[in-house]
């Protein structure tokens, strides 16, 4: 099934990727199905630019020819895309926004998960902010903006910060895992500029929890 299409032209296209659906093909027969498989059946020759987690949902840009796909990833290099994201976190935070600066690297002893780690992980910094609370329930809605690209960025440094995401079953507690049927993390909002008029474009797609 194609994932839905949020804009699509002659350079690129901008799909709302569902969770549980890889960006790239992953490693065996198993993990062929993904976002680039399926849009290529439509978009042949599509490339990817960036990537979102298996069980992020959210805006995601591909290319449709070598030229876009390296100006689009030029931008994602030097951090000219504005990228934001919504979480439901476990536990209410005190404050109303923050900012986490906290490195990371790979755990090499329990792959995929990532660690944090001040002295050999790479920079890697998010802001956050509260847009919702939920006494009751013992949970929060954040609006999330990161400055980095980090894998598992997010995931991680909510964790860090005592506020895991909502069915995250890398991070999260028993706690946390029983609240939600998914990972609740999803890609928002989207920026970047057109790779063949300059235009800058923005695109916005809301979380489905």
């Amino acid at each position: 099934m194609m994932p839905q299409v949020i804009h699509a032209d002659s350079r690129l296209v901008v799909f709302n990727k569902p969770t549980s659906l890889l960006s790239v093909p992953g490693i065996g027969p198993d993990k062929a199905d993904c976002l680039v498989a399926r849009a290529d059946t439509e978009f042949p020759g599509i490339r990817i630019v960036h990537r979102l987690d298996r069980d992020t949902s959210g805006l995601i840009v591909l290319a449709r020819d070598a030229q876009a796909h390296r100006d689009l990833s030029i931008q994602f290099q030097e951090r000219e895309v504005d990228k934001t994201y919504e979480a439901l976190v476990l536990g209410v935070p005190d404050a109303d926004e923050g900012h986490i600066d906290a490195a990371i690297r790979k755990d090499l002893d329990n792959p995929p998960r990532q660690c944090i780690d001040p002295v050999q992980g790479r920079p890697s910094q998010t802001c956050w902010q509260v847009i919702g609370r939920d006494d009751d329930a013992g949970t929060a809605r954040l609006s999330l903006t990161p400055t980095t690209g980090r894998s598992h960025q997010l995931r991680l440094h909510l964790l860090h910060i005592g506020h895991p995401i909502l069915g995250d079953d890398l991070y999260a507690p028993p706690a946390g895992l029983a609240l939600a049927d998914r990972l609740c993390l999803h890609a928002t909002m989207l920026g970047f500029r057109h790779p063949g008029t300059g235009e800058h474009l923005a695109f916005t797609c809301p979380a489905p929890f």
